[in-house]
């Protein structure tokens, strides 16, 4: 388990200043809400967490790794060892099932493909879609396409999950649903949670919350 630490970070997009030494410490299984409106950079610091976009200034630690050290190539296999990322969209590739779509950070770490996909199905019965394992991402529901995003940002058992507007596509009992679960799993595992919302109803699983606005990062 390990502690996240977000170190004055400035990030500059065009010639607007988005984030301005931004600073946050979460520490090892705690659960954050990130709180804001649309424009404040929430997303633009998630995908910064996860190095999926470069610092401008300021540091990224995840217990021991500097995240913004690292070249693209360590960051990816960096995400793929150590964080599970559920994004607002889903990001499913329609042309595999959703066992299989689950199955690919294990298929990518090297993992054998029967292991693989027994781990798949083991998570995805977890979530509650053991009997949908075979279905393609277009014969399922928003919340069970959210659900296999769910299972697959899991399956590898990372230390840091990443949510972007986990519940921004589902109607209030779908969201309801996906966030029990996102919280039982999350906890299960002893995960450190960050997840941006707009939802006060998502918010609530969290243990913080912090506001991203005009003024800056502040604990709500």
């Amino acid at each position: 388990m390990s502690r996240l630490l977000v170190d004055r970070v400035s990030k500059t997009l065009g010639e607007r200043l988005l984030l301005d030494s931004v600073s946050m410490q979460i520490e090892a299984g705690q659960s954050v809400a990130l709180l804001g409106e649309s424009g404040t950079g929430k997303s633009t610091l998630l995908n910064m967490i996860a190095g999926l976009e470069p610092v401008d200034s300021g540091s990224i630690d995840f217990g021991d790794t500097r995240i913004t050290a690292l070249d693209p190539d360590a960051a990816a296999a960096f995400r793929l060892r150590r964080i599970g990322f559920v994004f607002q969209a889903f990001h499913l590739l329609p042309y595999l099932s959703a066992e299989r779509n689950v199955a690919v950070p294990l298929l990518l770490a090297g993992i054998a493909p029967a292991q693989a996909l027994a781990s798949a199905r083991e998570m995805l019965s977890r979530v509650g879609l053991s009997e949908r394992a075979a279905a393609a991402p277009r014969e399922l529901s928003g919340g069970e396409q959210q659900r296999v995003a769910l299972a697959r940002a899991l399956v590898h058992r990372p230390g840091l999950v990443l949510a972007d507007e986990p519940t921004g596509n589902l109607d209030p009992v779908t969201a309801a649903s996906v966030l029990a679960l996102v919280d039982e799993q999350v906890r299960a595992s002893g995960a450190t949670l960050l997840m941006v919302t707009h939802s006060e109803q998502a918010a609530s699983i969290a243990d913080r919350r912090w506001r991203l606005d005009a003024g800056g990062l502040h604990e709500a």
